[in-house]
């Protein structure tokens, strides 16, 4: 059995740990709030984006776009979005392994771009061949580094380097839900559920329609990167948000364990206490009569 001294030491170490997970939790809660809000501010845009878009998946010229063109697949590009630290449960380890199985369903050769260092090094240790990374991006995201991210991978899709582009991320849904996704970013591809939405307006009297100017082939010269670029930016909020609702539970776990262990510990402590005070007690008693 462990000495006394060592239980009080064990206690200590232990109830600093804690101090230090529970910190790490009400961080993790501060910068989840924003990560949140951002979620929701950018979410509205996005849909937007995919209606105007649907609008246009039909329309002449639309298919000649370079973005939507479809070609045999021979190479696929797969974006990882994963943190640049650990310590949030099992939010790492599951878009990694989801990548990962994606890509060994994938009967194409494929490589990887890694957003975040976790996820780097995952694909890295692995062998997989990363053609680009992007990490420390922080814990508030600008819409220029996915924007970043979005040139580079349109840039090589259009000269042929890659025939599809997947995005790999985890869609937050609350501090304690989020599930790893993989969205086939390009070729761009015709959205069913706006085209739904569509139908339905018309269905209630009145239907939705566009006038562009200049012409829309121009239009979606400009539209359809901005659609890649918000569709990355948006994969980097909610992976964020994600990221730190994970830490905020893990961290929370973490606590409420150190508290558990610590009042087991101390119930050991008192426990031990009281048997050297029998011991001693035993001992003088024995002594006592002893001399009589």
């Amino acid at each position: 059995m462990a000495s006394m001294n060592d239980i009080r030491r064990s206690i200590s170490s232990i109830e600093s740990t804690g101090q230090i997970t529970k910190a790490m939790k009400m961080v993790a809660s501060s910068k989840l709030r924003r990560a949140q809000s951002a979620v929701v501010a950018a979410r509205p845009y996005a849909e937007k984006v995919r209606e105007v878009l649907g609008s246009l998946s039909n329309e002449s010229g639309a298919s000649s776009n370079p973005l939507m063109e479809v070609r045999e697949v021979k190479k696929v590009l797969y974006i990882i979005v994963s943190a640049d630290s650990g310590l949030c449960g099992g939010f790492n380890a599951n878009v990694t392994k989801e990548c990962e199985r994606a890509i060994k369903a994938n009967e194409h050769e494929c490589d990887v771009v890694a957003v975040g260092k976790r996820g780097r090094d995952f694909f890295r240790k692995r062998g997989y061949n990363l053609v680009s990374e992007y990490i420390e991006i922080g814990d508030t995201p600008t819409f220029a580094t996915g924007k970043t991210i979005a040139q580079d991978v349109i840039k090589r899709y259009i000269e042929g380097e890659y025939d599809e582009v997947h995005l790999v991320y985890s869609v937050f849904k609350s501090a304690l839900s989020n599930t790893p996704t993989d969205v086939k970013v390009l070729p761009i591809e015709a959205l069913p559920a706006e085209e739904k939405a569509g139908e339905e307006k018309e269905e209630q009297g009145f239907s939705l329609t566009y006038s562009f100017e200049p012409s829309e082939e121009e239009v979606l010269d400009v539209l359809l990167p901005a659609y890649v670029e918000t569709l990355i930016y948006a994969a980097i909020l909610e992976s964020k948000a994600s990221e730190h609702g994970s830490r905020m539970t893990a961290m929370s776990a973490a606590t409420d364990n150190a508290m558990e262990l610590i009042q087991s510990l101390t119930l050991t402590l008192n426990r031990a206490r009281q048997a050297a005070i029998t011991t001693e007690i035993n001992e003088i008693v024995g002594g006592a009569a002893a001399l009589e």
